[in-house]
């Protein structure tokens, strides 16, 4: 397994989009979780290795779109309608094997180093 890379992070005004890109080798089961300052690490979406299954935590539903490419090795997180408390690192982990709750970080076998999502008002 190669540890994930994140990349697309940045400055966006709020109501914005950003794309962020993730590396992911192997028949991987991959998520989508963001630290903000101060507060825990939580789930945001996240996604089986053949693509039919998607999940999303509440408040991104409907904003947030989770895809992969395996041809590419990359999963990507459409991010829409942003909002300033969407700001965090963002972070990309990979799991060898689907989780029974993909919302615990400790499920995932492999994590990236985060990419910094800063929304203004």
């Amino acid at each position: 397994q190669v540890q994930p890379v994140e990349s697309g992070g940045g400055l966006v005004q709020a109501g914005g989009s950003l794309r962020l890109s993730c590396t992911a080798s192997g028949r991987t089961f991959m998520g989508w979780f963001r630290q903000a300052p101060g507060k825990e690490r939580e789930s945001v979406a996240a996604i089986t290795w053949g693509g039919a299954t998607t999940y999303y935590a509440d408040s991104e539903k409907g904003r947030f779109t989770i895809s992969r490419s395996n041809a590419k090795n990359t999963v990507y997180l459409q991010m829409d309608s942003l909002k300033p408390e969407d700001t965090a690192v963002y972070y990309c982990a990979s799991a060898r094997t689907r989780p029974t709750d993909w919302r615990v970080p400790e499920r995932y076998d492999y994590w990236g180093q985060g990419t910094q999502v800063t929304v203004s008002s």
